[in-house]
Formats: structure tokens, sequence, C-alpha cells
């Protein structure tokens, strides 16, 4: 059973951002990235506890062939995804989120 998902106003900004970014890049590349990142916070919601916390109630879902992790929180009704992230960011940045 799949849980809702709700996205942290921050991590839908990085979204779209990062989505942008890479369509810039290359015609198309933004579906891929979307996809991917569509990918992880499917299997967040469908198998919350298989990934390990990385902060406190924190957990993280790594991107395939893109430098981003989705990181979420499992609530009782929903995942809350926090950050959809840049591995060269400063991981303080998502951390206030919390």
């Amino acid at each position: 059973m799949s849980l809702p998902i709700t996205f942290h106003r921050a991590a839908s900004a990085e979204f779209i951002e990062a989505s942008a970014w890479y369509e810039s890049k290359r015609l198309g590349l933004a579906l891929e990235f979307m996809a991917e990142i569509d990918r992880c916070v499917s299997l967040a919601s469908e198998h919350p506890l298989q990934y390990a916390i990385v902060r406190e109630d924190i957990r993280r879902v790594v991107a395939n062939h893109f430098p981003y992790s989705v990181y979420f929180r499992v609530e009782k009704h929903r995942i809350v995804v926090l950050a959809v992230f840049h591995g060269s960011r400063n991981p303080a940045i998502w951390r206030e989120r919390t």
C-alpha cells in the first residue's frame, strides 16, 4: 500500500528549478529527470521504511543517473518530501526544514 505524498514548498521549488535547468542543457532531459525523481518518490511511498535514516527521522532515496536525492519523512498517513537535493549542495539547507 502506498502512502500519499506531500511536498514541502521548498522541495517543490527545487524540483521545478532543477527540471528547468536540465531542460536548458538538452531538450527532453527534464523529462528524464522528472521521471527519475518520480520513481524515487514512488519508492519512498511504497516502501518508506526500506530507506536508511540519515538524520533524526529523515530518510533518503538516491536518484540514478542524476546527482540528486529525495529526502523525506514518514508520517502516520503520508510521506512528506522535504527536499529534492543536489549532492554538492550544503545539507544544512534542507536540514532547516525539519
